[in-house]
């Protein structure tokens, strides 16, 4: 798979900040992502069908559901990731990321990316020193002042709660962390170049119970500045984490809502019969 950060830098439209986002009209909230009638296919395989739901701003959002429901694949979309498989397409509805629609021929596809970035179910660190894996894509996108670079390493480990057990061997290899420290790792590198989107697949299924509190403590944390966007098949974990979270099932969005109300009070009889394990 190619790396967002060996892709190209220049293409024209460039999307909004995030002050440009648009207000949720129906309870004030402001939404970052709004999700359209949506219906996505891999060549002749349907996988999401007639998906809406408003993601909305700084706040932590999780899918839920069954293995093969579609949640990843919506995932995918919205920072267009699928457009890297060939015959993958959307086939009816949209994506807005700040009003914008995110599969527009006009939007620049790295600016999306770079403004929505991913971390994976597996820790992808480069098999570089911690400090370059952090400085990479800054020098990508022409930042190469020093002074610059290093203050933006700092500020990004810290933003993911790694500095202070890294910050005496910046330069040694990253593939020596343990695996809870690079997935944080991975978190700071898409940190590093200033998202407002955050998607995490499955973040914490690979690591150990401390680890995956580290991880939980730390969504908490980047909530207050970014928009997150989980997948999780970890009941109790969605419940900690999230403010609102989706149910999918066979590709469709069965319900949606704050996450109190999905855990305690969900709308339909799925959604309550996966929750308390009947199946899934």
């Amino acid at each position: 798979m190619v790396s967002l950060l060996e892709m190209p830098q220049t293409l024209p439209q460039q999307l909004p900040r995030q002050n440009d986002r648009r207000a949720d009209e129906t309870d004030g909230a402001e939404i970052m992502i709004d999700v359209r009638d949506l219906d996505f296919a891999y060549g002749g395989n349907k996988v999401l069908h007639n998906v809406t739901l408003d993601i909305p701003a700084q706040a932590v959002t999780a899918f839920i559901g069954p293995s093969g429901c579609g949640k990843t694949t919506l995932l995918r979309c919205i920072n267009r990731m699928n457009d890297l498989i060939e015959g993958a397409r959307i086939t009816q509805g949209a994506i807005h990321l700040g009003g914008i629609d995110i599969n527009a021929p006009e939007v620049d596809v790295v600016d999306l990316r770079r403004r929505v970035g991913m971390v994976f179910q597996k820790s992808n660190p480069f098999p570089k020193s911690i400090y370059e894996n952090i400085s990479y894509g800054l020098r990508i996108a022409g930042i190469n002042k020093r002074s610059q670079i290093d203050e933006a390493v700092e500020k990004s480990l810290r933003g993911a709660a790694l500095w202070d057990e890294v910050k005496g061997r910046l330069n040694e290899g990253a593939l020596g962390l343990s695996g809870g420290q690079q997935q944080r790792l991975c978190i700071a590198r898409a940190l590093a170049v200033e998202p407002d989107v955050i998607l995490m697949d499955e973040p914490c299924s690979a690591l150990d119970p401390i680890a995956t509190a580290k991880i939980e403590e730390l969504i908490h944390e980047l909530k207050t500045q970014y928009t997150i966007a989980i997948v999780t098949h970890n009941m109790q974990q969605a419940g900690r984490v999230s403010d609102h979270t989706g149910f999918f099932y066979l590709g469709k969005l069965i319900e949606f809502g704050p996450t109190t109300k999905i855990f305690t009070n969900p709308g339909e009889r799925r959604t309550e019969d996966y929750i308390t394990g009947r199946f899934g």
